[in-house]
């Protein structure tokens, strides 16, 4: 059985640096997969030769973006999606991960998301 798995990270920038490179092929494409399409709400993401779907479901501008994948028939657990927050007292951002994995998956998943927002951070100048 599928578990959420919810991870936080904090950058020391702007949502507004951060939304397009969670929102849209072209930001997608510089950090998450080898090539991100879109037509119209679809996106095609494409790693090695690996091809996935996913609907773009949720977008709240500078907030939300959640991504459902499509060959995935658990309505529940079908989905990922990017948070975004501003820490009040330090105007750091929390940007909160929220995807699921199978059990024995669980840290494999955690530890390629590590590996994702590392180079999201690194694209971002942080």
């Amino acid at each position: 059985m599928r578990q959420k798995v919810e991870l936080e990270y904090t950058l020391n920038c702007s949502p507004k640096a951060v939304f397009s490179r969670l929102s849209t092929p072209e930001g997608l494409n510089e950090w998450f997969a080898d090539k991100v399409k879109a037509e119209k709400d679809i996106f095609t993401f494409t790693w090695d030769k690996t091809e996935s779907k996913a609907r773009l479901s949720i977008i709240k501008e500078n907030r939300l973006v959640r991504y459902e994948w499509l060959e995935m028939e658990n309505m529940d657990t079908n989905y990922f999606e990017f948070q975004m927050s501003v820490h009040e007292l330090t105007n750091d951002l929390a940007l909160i991960v929220t995807d699921f994995a199978d059990s024995e998956e669980r840290e494999d998943t955690i530890s390629l998301w590590d590996t994702q927002i590392t180079e999201l951070k690194r694209i971002l100048g942080l």
